[in-house]
């Protein structure tokens, strides 16, 4: 299949020559009875956890995966009796066309955008793992796609519907500790798109099993270097991942983003870590292992009007830089409810009453009240909830919109987003103009906020 004549013809055009059983735009089954054909795109690493989940689901049956590499595919198929495979996903979507009713995209960040916006255009119900694209200008064109073609979409941020997680937002929006005064959100683990690496100086043979013109996609051409991008490296490298805010910070905004009601924020800064900064060939090709965000809010009624300061830290404990680890206050708070030292990955939001401490959904939350002889707010009773998976395929079934839909959750991505951009120009305040989506005190910076697709890939819509 042509890359060029595929991407800039109108998918919905090619699909629209078939008729499907639901109306597109409309994909979901109006039977109690009747299944939600379901396609696969991505199947390794977080991509075959995905599939689990959708497996799980009593009323979506798996039809179609696709995967870059045949020995993922070949392994995923012997667990899916009759179902049909793919290496490129465009010929999935052209095949699939009145068989299938929604997607998940779990690839690397840098196919995210092209291949949702696709699918969307082909009228299918798409769930996309975080942190939803790779750029600024992406987020937007998702964002839109999807209002415009009426789907039902959902960001892939599963910790969201853990019952700890809606308890930190039930908690705020409750205001259990008063007035919202500051927000501390850390990432302080270690982990693979951590390491120092510099891009390889001798190409390696291709292996058999993976076509890796597909998993460039829209990226710039590299050779392939064996372990270094695919399957798991490719994060820490600016033309593929979003860095460690990108991988981990849509989970750990997510709860805090509810509950006290954030919007877009109105300016940006980033310390990283030094090494990283003064080293042209890391500095220029890969994300830094530790950095220190900082976005300004406008003032909302949670935060009485003020506007509000909130940091991510992600410097590995033990290894990074103060600067770029919660401070000493804040990890003093962890003795107050017992704990020998912080969580490694939470929050702990300020407020005018109190502290609330939040583990990534694998503890109550806690709270630290200010005045030590004050009764604590009890913890919310909150109904059941299915996880995210199903949270989606329900929607879908049901015609509903799910909590992480594009429409809602795309404001806190560009959040995100726009610290990756803060961290290429580091040390320096960055002011945002959303509306505008531009940089207005450092135009220089405006050239992070999207990228040149690889010719041959360019996206009808994206300019």
């Amino acid at each position: 299949m042509n890359r060029r004549s595929f991407l800039a013809a109108s998918t919905v055009t090619a699909i629209t020559t078939f008729l499907p059983r639901q109306t597109l735009g409309q994909t979901s089954p109006s039977s109690p009875n009747e299944k939600l054909n379901h396609a696969c795109i991505g199947i390794g690493g977080m991509g075959g956890s995905d599939l689990s989940n959708i497996k799980s689901h009593e009323r979506t049956q798996i039809v179609a995966i696709c995967d870059v590499d045949k020995a993922l595919l070949t392994k995923a198929a012997a667990k899916l009796p009759g179902v049909r495979t793919y290496t490129d996903w465009r010929e999935l979507l052209a095949n699939e066309s009145n068989k299938i009713d929604s997607v998940n995209v779990s690839v690397p960040d840098h196919m995210h955008t092209i291949i949702a916006t696709s699918a969307m255009r082909a009228g299918k119900h798409v769930y996309c793992q975080k942190p939803l694209c790779h750029d600024m200008a992406e987020c937007r064109l998702l964002r839109d796609t999807a209002k415009e073609k009426g789907v039902i979409t959902q960001l892939g941020i599963q910790h969201s519907a853990g019952v700890y997680d809606r308890m930190t937002v039930q908690l705020l929006k409750d205001n259990a500790i008063g007035t919202v005064e500051h927000v501390y959100l850390f990432s302080n683990r270690e982990g693979i798109s951590r390491i120092e690496v510099t891009r390889p100086k001798e190409a390696d043979p291709i292996p058999e099993s993976l076509n890796w013109d597909l998993w460039l996609g829209t990226a710039p051409q590299r050779p392939y270097a064996a372990k270094i991008y695919h399957p798991r490296i490719w994060r820490i490298w600016q033309d593929f991942g979003s860095a460690w805010v990108g991988d981990i910070g849509c989970h750990i905004h997510s709860s805090v983003w509810k509950g006290t009601g954030l919007t877009v924020p109105i300016s940006v800064k980033a310390e990283v870590q030094e090494s990283w900064k003064n080293t042209p060939a890391r500095f220029n090709d890969t994300w830094p292992q530790g950095a220190h965000i900082t976005w300004i809010y406008p003032g909302n009624e949670k935060t009485g009007g003020k506007p509000l300061t909130v940091e991510w830290f992600d410097g590995m404990t033990g290894k990074a830089a103060a600067n770029l680890l919660p401070p000493p206050e804040i990890c003093e708070l962890a003795k107050e409810v017992g704990l020998k030292q912080l969580p490694l990955e939470g929050s702990v939001v300020a407020g005018s009453e109190g502290w609330l401490m939040s583990q990534l959904s694998s503890a109550a939350p806690r709270l630290i009240m200010r005045n030590k002889s004050a009764a604590k707010p009890p913890m919310p009773k909150l109904p059941p909830w299915p996880n995210h998976y199903h949270e989606f395929l329900n929607s879908c079934l049901e015609k509903k919109k799910s909590s992480a839909d594009f429409s809602v959750i795309a404001p806190m991505v560009e959040a995100v987003l726009l610290g990756n951009v803060a961290e290429r120009v580091p040390d320096t305040l960055l002011n945002w103009d959303a509306p505008n989506m531009q940089i207005t005190n450092v135009p220089a910076a405006n050239k992070f906020l999207r990228r040149t697709y690889r010719k041959g890939w360019e996206l009808p819509g994206l300019t």
